[in-house]
């Protein structure tokens, strides 16, 4: 029998071969689209439908790619010639919420703020907050290592998980970690695997750490400076006072004049960058009226708001940036870290290039944590060259800085070439051999993240 008879006779109609699936499984929301098309896309619904792809998998020898709403920036989840696409988007059941031990036991599809909206009923929250929260799946976010505009404060998705149940290349359930806020038995598997992006297992439940609602006041503080380098200085200072906002998020000039024409807004000065910064708990009055001061010493034309609600229409302002940049052509959305005392040489070093390469090149930062998203625009479906020319340069420019090239979208497809850069040649090797003691044949996304012409 052949692999695709194989799968239809243990699971049937989960097997989904209508040839417009097959078509949006190739790609993600970074515009890239695998070559050929795959085998199938199998929607599992349990982990035992997990188990039978990848024991079929690898009986056949046939490669699989993971995918959960492909809402991914990287081309990590997009499914090629002959691949099965395995889907656990339909996984999104929540078998546990605890409140006294503050944690919750989930499945991967169940879209992140879904799951916030359950939490709340309960007083809790699960604390990463990617922009793409209303879309992504928490799957997603720990096959990403996913960030967001709260970590600096609360911690990235890997401060938030305790354990995972993993299901290997040859089908066997692992299950990582522990439910104790305190474990170190053995290595931390549970880590290693968050960030991995489906190279060494399927992630098909989590037992996540979580928070009780912040009390108090959330004041929203809006900053608007003359130009995205004094923008950036001023964050700087926020961080350096010893002030930790949950939220410091910076638009310079051409995203910030992006988003008005989408959500019908007045037009700022030509020009002009915006910080958006947000204060919470007990503190939050007084944390933001020093922050506002700071501001206006870096000459930011500030107000503050105390009230929860305009804060979020503030912020909504951000959170369009994405939709912004599509409305504007395909976009490459990029994702590189400095050190957040380096973020100002680094808007120097993107200015330089828009120069070097005649582009525009629109940024937003997680200021608060140095993690910045520029923004490639261009015509039809694929980066012409002399984008990924000036990726290039931006790329060397964050690691020479002492940053890194990905703070949360992950490798993937589209930023394999440039692993073996940072990370060195030796660790490199290091690396792909730990995805070979998971997966000896090779068949869990293959030819993404560590890619042998890397």
């Amino acid at each position: 029998m052949s692999t695709l008879d194989l799968l239809v006779s243990a699971l049937g109609t989960l097997v989904d071969t209508d040839p417009s699936s097959l078509e949006e499984a190739r790609a993600d929301h970074s515009g890239h689209a695998a070559p050929g098309r795959p085998l199938a896309v199998v929607h599992a619904e349990a982990v035992e439908h997990v188990q039978t792809v990848m024991r079929i998998a690898t009986e056949s020898r046939t490669p699989v790619v993971v995918r959960g709403a492909g809402t991914g920036l990287a081309g990590a989840a997009n499914g090629g010639d002959g691949e099965i696409v395995l889907s656990t988007r339909r996984m999104t059941a929540v078998h546990e919420i605890r409140a006294d031990d503050l944690l919750a036991v989930v499945e991967p599809g169940i879209l992140n703020a879904d799951l916030n909206d359950l939490l709340a009923e309960h007083g809790l929250w699960w604390a990463p907050d990617p922009a793409s929260r209303a879309i992504s799946t928490v799957g997603g976010n720990i096959a990403t290592g996913a960030g967001g505009l709260l970590c600096a404060k609360y911690g990235v998705v890997r401060d938030a998980v305790l354990g995972l149940d993993l299901v290997l290349a040859d089908g066997r359930l692992m299950h990582l970690g522990h439910r104790s806020v305190k474990g170190v038995t053995g290595l931390d598997l549970t880590s290693l695997v968050i960030g991995s992006e489906g190279t060494l297992g399927v992630v098909v439940g989590a037992t996540l750490k979580l928070r009780r609602l912040v009390e108090g006041t959330t004041c929203t503080i809006t900053a608007t400076f003359p130009d995205v380098r004094t923008a950036a200085a001023a964050s700087a200072a926020v961080t350096a006072s010893g002030i930790q906002p949950a939220i410091m998020e910076l638009m310079d000039s051409a995203s910030l004049a992006a988003v008005p024409a989408l959500l019908q807004l007045p037009f700022p000065a030509p020009g002009s960058a915006q910080l958006t910064i947000q204060t919470d708990g007990p503190a939050s009055v007084a944390e933001a009226t020093t922050i506002a001061t700071i501001l206006e010493a870096h000459d930011g034309a500030t107000q503050v708001s105390h009230d929860r609600d305009e804060g979020e229409r503030l912020l909504a302002i951000r959170r369009a940036m994405h939709p912004a940049m599509s409305a504007l052509g395909t976009t490459l959305i990029e994702d590189v870290s400095v050190p957040r005392s380096a973020m100002p040489a680094m808007f120097d070093e993107i200015a330089r290039i828009e120069k070097a390469y005649s582009m525009a090149i629109p940024t937003v930062a997680h200021a608060g944590d140095g993690n910045l998203h520029p923004n490639f625009i261009f015509e039809g479906t694929e980066p012409p060259a002399e984008v990924w020319a000036a990726a290039d340069e931006l790329f060397r420019a964050a690691i020479a800085l002492g940053g890194t090239l990905t703070g949360e979208h992950g490798i993937g497809t589209l930023k394999s070439r440039w692993l073996a850069d940072e990370l060195g040649d030796d660790q490199w090797e290091l690396q792909r051999q730990i995805t070979r003691v998971f997966d000896p044949l090779g068949i869990l996304n293959p030819g993404k993240v560590f890619a042998v012409d890397a």
